[in-house]
């Protein structure tokens, strides 16, 4: 194993309900083992991008009823194809060689689920994304 596989993989987080069996498939042993430990070490840079994406976008978010601002995360993952692709660099440069070896094997599906939990994490962080009263 190269020092920087070793390295990524001695300051993951680890988490024990994240269960690996052998009846899992590929792509689910790969989130548990891989994509869940990786977007919950990045969770504060994933929550900084997004606030930044939000200031960039004219702070259109505040504008927005609770049900809106849920789909409004949404869309800026699954349609804004920039924004997208700045998510994915920030977790498959987290993974080690190995990891990225059977990520572009299933690539396609893989990211699929990996915008699919960055969604669930920002909705299930929404309050962090309030604007803050000046007082």
């Amino acid at each position: 194993m190269s020092d920087r596989s070793q390295r990524l993989e001695e300051i993951r987080i680890k988490i024990p309900s994240a269960q690996i069996n052998d009846h899992m498939s590929f792509d689910e042993r790969f989130q548990n083992q891989t994509l869940r430990p990786i977007i919950k070490f990045q969770n504060e840079l994933l929550i900084a991008t997004f606030q930044n994406y939000i200031q960039k976008h004219k702070n259109r978010f505040y504008e927005l009823s609770q049900q809106q601002r849920l789909r409004y995360i949404e869309h800026a993952i699954q349609k804004d194809i920039k924004f997208r692709n700045s998510l994915k660099g920030m977790l498959i440069g987290q993974f080690t060689l190995a990891e990225y070896q059977s990520y572009i094997q299933n690539s396609s599906a893989l990211n699929k689920r990996m915008m699919n939990m960055v969604i669930a994490r920002l909705k299930d962080q929404i309050m962090l994304f309030e604007k803050e009263i000046l007082v």
